[in-house]
């Protein structure tokens, strides 16, 4: 079994959606991240920064998923990173409320001295330069790193974005956001693109359309499954994410043939997490749940024909 670092936020979300609203709840891709991975029972560790507004409650909940925090930062006298969002009735567009960065904008990660060997580093979504710190603490090269980014960073930070992603496997965008940093509509070509910055392996999230999986000329699709209610997509995106490193750490497989069950795994993870609010959903979840809809997800996309 491989050992998985996660470095991002561990945070309190506000959420407002048209099924209601949340006051400060649990959130921040780490956590996400985290928690996703923690249903593969391997050995983690998140490296984040909170301040001493921060429950000890939501630190046993993921020191009791088998989660190393001993990498989580704790600022006393600080805040805790905030964000508030509020999402329009289609919950694929949402408006910023409130951003918060409080003990965030000063964080230095240090990644554990036992983790400093890890075979997987998942670098959620924060400022490349962090990121990058991360790699640079590593003391033997990874067998795997992914990145997590967004737009935001497209816009005020490209440079070291661009740093970053030289020196990754994977990257995990949307189809906007792999549009934003290559200029290019065709979602195939804005991942040829993406492939010659540096990742051997492109993945773009199409949210409740799914999942593009490129390496090369290979693309692999996996649908999003069809749900009756979104509750709340905030952590969808990182549970995703911590899906998808979970399970080749796990399986200590990070062939393209074996990504391909990664990102299934991901999205049937992901598409949990978006039925409550926060991480409610993702607490609460069973093995057989999963095992249920993985099934659902096979008889989804299996068919027998005959080619004539």
């Amino acid at each position: 079994m491989s050992k998985l670092v996660i470095v991002g936020t561990v945070a309190f979300d506000a959420i407002e959606t048209p099924f209601g609203k949340t006051d400060k709840i649990l959130g921040g891709a780490a956590t996400f991240i985290g928690l996703a991975a923690s249903h593969f029972n391997i050995d983690s560790s998140v490296v984040s920064i909170i301040g001493g507004d921060f429950p000890q409650k939501y630190l046993d909940l993921l020191s009791n998923r088998n989660i190393d925090i001993s990498g989580v930062e704790i600022v006393k006298e600080g805040k805790t990173f905030f964000w508030s969002g509020k999402y329009h009735n289609d919950m694929n567009s949402r408006d910023t409320l409130a951003t918060e960065l409080n003990v965030l904008a000063d964080f230095n990660p240090v990644v554990p001295s036992n983790y400093r060997n890890s075979d997987i580093v998942m670098l959620g979504n924060l400022h490349p330069i962090v990121q990058m710190s991360v790699l640079e603490q590593m003391e033997s090269k990874p067998k795997l790193v992914i990145l997590d980014t967004m737009n935001f960073w497209m816009d005020c930070a490209l440079k070291e974005l661009h740093e970053v992603i030289k020196k990754v496997n994977v990257i995990t965008i949307n189809d906007e956001e792999a549009r934003q940093l290559t200029g290019e509509y065709s979602l195939v070509v804005a991942a040829r693109k993406i492939h010659e910055m540096g990742p051997k392996y492109v993945v773009i999230k199409k949210g409740e359309h799914g999942a593009l999986l490129f390496h090369d000329d290979n693309v692999f699709y996996a649908p999003a499954l069809p749900l009756e209610e979104v509750f709340d997509p905030t952590g969808a995106g990182d549970t995703f994410a911590g899906g998808f490193a979970g399970y080749l750490a796990k399986t200590e497989d990070v062939s393209f043939e074996n990504m391909k069950n990664a990102v299934i795994y991901g999205s049937t993870l992901a598409s949990f997490c978006v039925e409550k609010f926060g991480t409610e959903r993702m607490v609460a979840l069973k093995s057989s749940e999963v095992h249920q809809r993985l099934q659902q997800f096979k008889n989804l996309t299996q068919f027998d024909i005959e080619l004539r």
